[in-house]
């Protein structure tokens, strides 16, 4: 994933804004103006590091400079530093919690989304993980990316990525025929359709209406292996992939991924239920 830096800075500063409100206050009184400091930042877990980049524009904007001692990706021990800065006191100390905040949760969903991974190839499964848009407002970009950096698939970052045609929409349209026939008139061609489906039935109706995926929901992995075997029996001659979603979490995605019949699993628990990763700075001198 790639944003022109400006952008990117610019989203760091919001975060930044939000947690300095009118001035740090403790800061202004504690630390004298024109003081030099280093810290480090250090990892107190074992994670995988997500990040870096984004922590580095950060630190710059504010004039720090920044030495990465590892990258975005990289497996660390507890206790080893991934970051060390420089530069006036008092911006170290006023970016401290935001840098932090940001670096927890994006290597906390990095390191659950390599975990799953590494479970699929172990279990030499070619089955996908994919995130959800089930993100924190405002934290979409480092979330989706966190998921890629730990080895997923980020899904859908907008909603203007492709169609997803799901129960709401059905209900509105008034049938899955009628929204499926809708989207077929108006949409681009450049715009792939994926259908949520909670049968057999609708799973193979979607498949035959053109759906490029079917997303099955909430069915168990028994059922899912039905839905397929029937969009098979349709005749169907072009590929349709098949996502499995909804009640799907680390203790039982292995079971979905063994049916050997689903392309991708999403989990929106990587990033509706993170697990931050215990990350602190500290002050060298």
């Amino acid at each position: 994933m790639f944003i022109p830096k400006v952008l990117l800075e610019e989203k760091l500063k919001s975060l930044l804004m939000e947690d300095v409100g009118l001035g740090d206050v403790t800061t202004a009184v504690a630390v004298p103006e024109g003081l030099k400091a280093d810290a480090v930042v250090v990892a107190k877990e074992a994670c995988v590091v997500a990040g870096i980049e984004e922590v580095t524009v950060l630190a710059e904007v504010l004039g720090l400079k920044v030495k990465s001692v590892v990258r975005d990706g990289d497996e660390v021990d507890a206790g080893q530093t991934i970051l060390e800065f420089s530069g006036d006191a008092r911006n170290i100390l006023v970016a401290e919690r935001t840098v932090l905040n940001l670096l927890s949760r994006m290597c906390g969903i990095a390191t659950a989304t390599r975990k799953l991974v590494k479970a699929l190839k172990q279990a030499r499964v070619g089955t996908k993980i994919a995130a959800t848009r089930k993100t924190a407002p405002g934290l979409l970009y480092f979330d989706k990316k966190a998921v890629a950096i730990g080895g997923g698939d980020p899904h859908r970052l907008h909603l203007d990525d492709m169609v997803l045609i799901k129960d709401n929409h059905i209900a509105i349209a008034g049938s899955l025929e009628e929204a499926i026939n809708r989207v077929k008139q108006k949409v681009s061609f450049s715009k792939k359709i994926e259908v949520e489906v909670t049968s057999v039935d609708d799973a193979v109706y979607a498949a035959e209406a053109g759906a490029d995926i079917v997303m099955l929901d909430n069915m168990t992995p028994e059922k899912i292996k039905d839905a397929v075997e029937a969009i098979r029996r349709s005749g169907l001659n072009r590929a349709v992939l098949i996502e499995a979603s909804g009640q799907i979490t680390e203790e039982n995605f292995l079971e979905y991924a063994s049916t050997q019949v689903v392309d991708v699993l999403s989990i929106g628990a990587l990033t509706h239920d993170v697990k931050c990763v215990d990350i602190s700075l500290e002050i060298k001198k």
